[in-house]
């Protein structure tokens, strides 16, 4: 079940980098995906949720990861990390269904698989962060 939800997320940055880097529509770009993939009717859908999630609430989300990582400008983060952050706040501000650890292990994970060297320590840095301020919003 993980790995199928790992998948699921691969191609949902996938599918985000393409809309992202190309101008390419999301619903395109996540119908080309998943129909080279399997994957489960339910780990598709929730590809579809994740990349419709993070178009629907992308102002927002970049909003947070620029106050997170005030040093990179959104449009100067490589696009491979932009996205990977996009997503993973988009599953911890957001969508709510995961643990956050569980939002932030999967997205250093990503970043290890598409990003560069400095990728993963860049995004559990400002997940760290970005976490840290999901703890206290619970708390409240």
């Amino acid at each position: 079940m993980a790995g199928a939800r790992r998948k699921a997320r691969a191609l949902a940055l996938q599918a985000l980098y393409e809309v992202d880097s190309a101008g390419h529509e999301a619903e395109e770009a996540v119908t080309h995906l998943l129909a080279n993939e399997r994957l489960s009717e339910e780990n598709g859908a929730f590809t579809r949720e994740l990349v419709s999630g993070v178009i629907h609430n992308r102002e927002k989300i970049d909003q947070n990861i620029q106050s997170f990582a005030p040093a990179w400008p959104i449009e100067q983060i490589p696009v491979v990390d932009r996205n990977i952050l996009r997503l993973a706040v988009f599953e911890i501000l957001f969508d709510n269904k995961v643990p956050v650890k569980v939002a932030i292990n999967e997205a250093v994970e990503l970043a290890k698989r598409f990003g560069t060297d400095n990728s993963s320590k860049f995004v559990n840095g400002v997940l760290g962060s970005i976490s840290a301020l999901a703890n206290r919003l619970e708390s409240s």
